[in-house]
């Protein structure tokens, strides 16, 4: 999927520069990971506009994480199948139409469909990126270069949603916080009409399409089933109903997976024990770290009073903690060794979430934001790295991007399910309130049982991770 490909000239036109084919392809990347996190700061403003009930904010984060997640891996066959530009076009077409959607929404029902339909084109659109990149640059230096940016636009895109969308609250509505996507996604897809070229791997494998659809619903219905547990309770239909759904649904998966010729995940790669470990520490890991940017500023403007904007720079040392850790994992995983290092990475995360469990209604910024976010996403930014190594280590070569996205998945998937646990343990303590301290003492459980899962993720990567000396 992410292997480089030949790309196919257009007939009486000059090839485009490849740095403008570059810049094209990092800048779809960089709407995709920015929507990811752009609409945090927003919620509180969405919440008093369009009158969203408590569950509906974790459904405004994961309609679109569970449909990025669940589609993924089938967006990247479709691109080797049937050509990386059209599935670019196709997904950014799709993103930018959903991003109007839901800008423009009324209802609680219309934004929260339309964010599902943007994480499906942000599924098609993102594998794409990645290879339009290797197919533009030659091998060697100068593709290692654009890989380089491609990977740091997407850091870049994760780190900015809480300023940009902070800003464009304040300066607008929430609403622009979906609607800038509309003019950009639009110079994007002019531009990547006129200018890419079309690249497809033809292999003549089938989509499996009932693999992605399976995987969806399941993890959807879970996640809505866990957060009908705060208002019904555990023994309720409301709730009961949706948890069977999903877990056959799961169960339906994996006889499909089992079965079909071309499954969207081979279950044979689990067999690997370096793919399984980390995939499954990925999953926990996601399910403690994704849940803090939504904590966080649920914390800094229902509690502490910030604005949005105030709220999205507050988070700015968190955000460029996680492109810090990343940075350095790579200089780390020689001298401590890839397992080291993830247990290193996911332990300090675990001291953060430990630290800001400890939050009140009225800490000073410095101890009750900045430092333990930064120690959070630190942590996440050192643990990332040496897991997906070991998982693409254990694979033979031609499936190292298939597992690379099977890493991402899990990580994404482990999210939607943890924020949707999570949010069901915070309205649960702080049951029903929304005075500060109630607030308060429903984000501080959250924190609190995040470190208990980090802690166990770490101990199971000592047990079940292969040990070796580096990340090679």
């Amino acid at each position: 999927m992410l292997q480089a490909a030949d790309t196919t000239p257009i007939a009486g036109r000059t090839a485009p520069p490849a740095w403008l084919v570059v810049a094209l392809a990092c800048a779809g990347q960089f709407l995709v990971v920015l929507d990811v996190s752009v609409v945090n700061v927003a919620l509180p403003s969405m919440r008093a506009d369009l009158g969203l009930s408590a569950p509906g904010l974790q459904w405004v984060v994961n309609a679109y994480a569970i449909a990025f997640a669940g589609f993924m891996l089938l967006g990247g066959r479709a691109g080797d199948l049937y050509g990386r530009k059209r599935m670019f076009l196709a997904g950014l077409g799709l993103f930018t139409l959903a991003s109007l959607g839901g800008g423009l929404a009324q209802e609680e029902w219309q934004l929260l469909l339309a964010r599902a339909v943007q994480g499906l084109g942000a599924a098609v659109l993102a594998p794409a990126t990645l290879t339009i990149v290797t197919s533009a640059v030659p091998e060697g230096p100068a593709r290692a270069r654009a890989i380089a940016t491609w990977t740091a636009v997407g850091a870049g895109g994760g780190a900015a949603g809480g300023l940009v969308g902070g800003a464009l609250v304040d300066a607008l509505s929430w609403r622009w916080v979906l609607l800038i996507n509309v003019p950009v996604g639009a110079v994007v897809l002019l531009g990547s009409l006129r200018w890419l070229a079309e690249s497809r791997a033809g292999d003549g494998r089938r989509l499996d399409l009932p693999g992605a659809l399976l995987v969806t619903g399941g993890l959807a219905s879970l996640a809505y089933g866990i957060s009908q547990t705060e208002a019904e309770g555990w023994t309720a239909s409301a709730t009961v109903v949706p948890l069977l759904a999903g877990l056959a649904l799961i169960g339906l998966f994996l006889v499909v997976e089992a079965r079909t010729a071309a499954p969207l995940m081979p279950l044979g790669l689990l067999r690997v024990r370096s793919v399984a470990a980390a995939n499954v520490a990925m999953f926990l890991s996601g399910s403690a770290m994704f849940g803090m940017w939504f904590f966080m500023t649920l914390y800094a403007q229902n509690v502490r009073g910030y604005s949005p904007l105030e709220a999205g720079l507050a988070l700015v040392p968190s955000s460029l903690a996680v492109i810090l850790g990343s940075k350095l994992a790579p200089r780390f995983m020689p001298v401590i060794g890839a397992r080291g290092l993830a247990v290193l990475g996911t332990l300090v995360g675990a001291a953060g979430f430990g630290w800001q469990s400890t939050l009140t209604t009225d800490g000073p910024y410095l101890t009750a934001i900045m430092v333990p976010g930064i120690l959070m996403m630190l942590g996440a930014g050192l643990a990332i790295t040496p897991l997906a190594s070991l998982a693409t280590s254990g694979a033979a070569p031609g499936e190292a991007g298939l597992v690379s996205g099977l890493v991402n998945t899990s990580r994404t998937m482990g999210g939607s399910l943890g924020l949707a646990v999570m949010s069901t343990i915070a309205a649960a303590r702080s049951a029903g309130s929304v005075a500060p301290q109630a607030l308060t003492e429903g984000y501080a459980l959250a924190f609190r049982v995040s470190v208990g899962v980090l802690v166990a993720g770490a101990v199971l990567m000592m047990v079940w991770l292969p040990g070796r000396k580096s990340g090679h």
